[in-house]
């Protein structure tokens, strides 16, 4: 049976499809985009199926299904994650290997995007069939992945512990090192500083500089946040480490708020202790709706998809929404806060961080050169705030959503790669 969490996430990542590719639709249009642009756009540039066999704990052997599609080169090597998933199909791999696309565009770092996987419940294999089916999938694509192709990364259901397989496998195979051919490995072999807290503090660092073009003063800034999960419970932590005032969290079970502030540190240790954030001593309880409508400047979702829509978007009361969470704003809700005036940093920016620590992470291993955490956030925060500003430009320019001004730049990007190199 797979975990709850892990198929909301899928359904999750659907829905983030599902908004960016109506979003998109609309976007082809306004760009006046010719029949050519289109086609190559709508079409990855490799997609493929593989099928092999794995020998399980009983002796018994069991054909498994794995995909990969590399969706578009034209800026770099394709990237993206492999997941484990029993409902797993091809096209929501192209999907979602589009989407990485965008990202790697949006933030401007030399990747392609691309997204892969097999066709299991993980939950279901002891660790013994868990590694010799991450090995089989990996032998039966390694001649189509490494560090100048595609590279891979965590996903729904895999984590440092299965990327160090999958490097094992490509070196085996390979006979020689290949660090670089795969991210998100275990630092000692040669996985980057910042890299579980990534995805968090480029978020922190996009909104820092948001704060700035719609004046909203730190010191009178009250936060609340969505989802306590590891991207959640992160920012939370940052937020306080930089003396935010974070009145409000959630996770799956409820919420708590605090009017003059939560000590972050204390919630996390009652959380670890008691399961949830909830009944956390001198706050009061809420629900998840509550936290979403109560009375904050900086609303960051960080859990779900489909949180903010129709319904509850008139009722929001931040000045700023921190997508953090992929697709957690409906694009009815998207509409109402654009109206309102309230500025929402897209999920295709704001989450951006963690792919970028990953480019830093190949880099690394290609020049063989250890970052120490200093210049990791370093260059993170440089690369983000240039996205931001970069998107918030065309944004005010065209005077339309920040959303829609990030998928442009990210076309726009991608599209000229293609010109360049004589594809259009």
């Amino acid at each position: 049976m797979v975990t709850k969490n892990h198929e909301r996430i899928h359904l999750d990542d659907k829905n983030l499809c599902h908004l960016a590719m109506s979003e998109l639709e609309d976007l082809y249009t306004d760009l006046g985009l010719s029949t050519e642009e289109l086609d190559l756009l709508d079409m990855p540039r490799r997609t493929f199926t593989v099928h092999f066999p794995v020998r399980m704990d009983s002796g018994k052997i069991k054909m498994f299904i794995g995909h990969r599609v590399q969706y578009n080169d034209a800026r770099g090597p394709a990237k993206g994650g492999i997941r484990f998933h029993p409902e797993l199909t091809i096209d929501h791999v192209k999907d979602l290997a589009f989407l990485m696309s965008l990202k790697c565009a949006v933030a401007n770092i030399p990747f392609g995007g691309s997204k892969g996987g097999v066709v299991v419940n993980p939950k279901g294999l002891s660790r013994n069939e868990l590694e010799h089916a991450t090995r089989g999938y990996i032998r039966a694509i390694a001649d189509y992945i490494g560090p100048f192709k595609d590279i891979p990364a965590p996903d729904v259901y895999t984590d440092e512990k299965i990327m160090a397989w999958i490097l094992d496998e490509f070196e085996r195979i390979k006979g020689e090192h290949v660090p670089s051919m795969v991210t998100g490995k275990p630092i000692e072999l040669g996985g980057s500083k910042a890299r579980s807290y990534s995805t968090s503090l480029g978020g922190i660092y996009v909104l820092e500089e948001a704060m700035k073009k719609i004046n909203l003063d730190k010191s009178k800034a009250f936060i609340a946040i969505q989802g306590f999960g590891n991207v959640g419970e992160n920012a939370a932590r940052l937020l306080h480490e930089r003396e935010y005032n974070v009145i409000a969290v959630s996770d799956s079970k409820g919420g708590i708020i605090k009017e003059d502030g939560l000590f972050i540190p204390a919630v996390i240790k009652h959380k670890n202790e008691t399961g949830s954030v909830i009944d956390f001593p001198g706050s009061k309880n809420i629900t998840n709706e509550e936290l979403l409508t109560c009375k904050c400047d900086i609303l960051i979702p960080a859990a779900l998809s489909d949180q903010l829509n129709r319904d509850n978007a008139p009722n929001v009361k931040s000045k700023l929404v921190l997508e953090l969470a992929n697709a957690p704003t409906t694009r009815d809700a998207d509409d109402i806060f654009f109206d309102k005036n309230i500025m929402l940093i897209p999920d295709v920016l704001a989450n951006a961080g963690g792919v970028v620590v990953s480019y830093f992470e190949w880099s690394q291993n290609l020049n063989n050169d250890y970052w120490e955490e200093e210049k990791v956030l370093e260059k993170l925060k440089k690369t983000m705030i240039t996205a931001f500003n970069d998107v918030y430009s065309l944004c005010q320019e065209q005077k339309c959503r920040l959303r829609k001004s990030a998928y442009s730049v990210a076309l726009k990007r991608i599209l000229e790669a293609e010109k360049l190199r004589g594809n259009l």
